[in-house]
């Protein structure tokens, strides 16, 4: 893989961006646009306080085809996403989308082909961003597969590779989908608990009342993986509090800082996905159901 592109700047793209540039600059392409682009190209990316300044190409040039597409956007950019990255996927192009929630792979599976895709979730990546300066406290760890990993299909062993050479910390679960669904649950307890709260992961490691919340949103989530045949269960959450501990206490998770900076939230793709799903399974979601509330309120504020 000599041709890789990257959609979406946010932490977690800039995250791998600067580990995929640093192995090979000229193999690594950012899709922007617009003044998004002239704004990058001047004033460059910072990351841990060293400027970046990547190859970017607009969505309508002509590209050959990707080796490697690394989707990061936000939930609510995937669609326009989607449309962006048309000029760079090609026949044996693999798509890796890195979104938070559990739809991103089906809507890129169905304009693209769900063949091209593999299933990915980043793990304990924590980082603090103000404009174009993004500080980095960890990068955490990036679970990535098929579905099923008994053994290593050709795309998993070509990504593979490519993380290894970049120093990209990975793992390969044997049940990718299990993993996608716990940190679902994750991001539906601790990101939005965190946005109606103010709290930085401090709170949730030491107030009682922090984590009770937590976790009743996260025991809705369980109780639906049981009826989508997923099976979360009570040692998923716990798994989340052996994490949890040790991340920086400072460090606030990527909702609370949109919430802080005035920016729109993914609370769609977790409290609105787990209210869609509880209605389709018969679980009752009410937790959740004053979660979307409260941050929609938030967010028109």
């Amino acid at each position: 893989m000599k041709n890789i592109v990257i959609i979406g700047l946010g932490a977690l793209g800039c995250a791998y961006a600067s580990k995929l540039y640093l192995m090979n600059p000229n193999g690594l392409k950012v899709i922007a646009g617009g003044e998004r682009a002239k704004r990058y190209q001047e004033e460059g990316v910072l990351i841990n306080g060293k400027r970046f300044d990547f190859t970017y190409v607009s969505p309508q040039e002509k590209c050959e085809p990707a080796d490697l597409i690394v989707v990061a956007v936000k939930g609510y950019q995937l669609a326009q996403a989607v449309i962006d990255m048309k000029n760079h996927v090609g026949n044996n192009t693999i798509i890796l989308p890195l979104l938070n929630g559990i739809t991103s792979e089906e809507i890129i599976g169905k304009e693209y082909g769900m063949d091209k895709l593999l299933y990915a979730v980043s793990f304990g990546l924590t980082a603090n961003r103000e404009g174009n300066h993004i500080h980095f406290t960890s990068y955490g760890n990036l679970a990535f597969g098929e579905k099923i990993n008994l053994e290593y299909s050709e795309k998993v062993q070509g990504v593979k590779a490519i993380f290894e050479r970049a120093g990209i910390p990975f793992t390969i679960p044997e049940n990718m989908m299990h993993s996608i669904w716990w940190k679902f649950m994750v991001n539906v307890g601790i990101n939005q608990c965190s946005a109606v709260t103010g709290g930085r992961y401090r709170v949730f490691q030491t107030v009682n009342e922090a984590k009770s919340l937590m976790e009743s949103a996260m025991w809705e989530v369980v109780r639906i993986s049981e009826k989508a045949g997923i099976h979360l269960n009570g040692a998923d959450i716990e798994k989340w509090y052996e994490i949890l501990n040790t991340l920086n206490p400072d460090s606030r998770t990527s909702m609370l800082e949109d919430i802080e900076c005035g920016r729109k939230t993914e609370v769609d793709m977790f409290a609105a996905t787990v209210c869609e799903m509880g209605e389709k399974y018969g679980v009752e979601t009410p937790i959740n159901r004053t979660l979307l509330n409260i941050i929609k309120v938030l967010e028109g504020r």
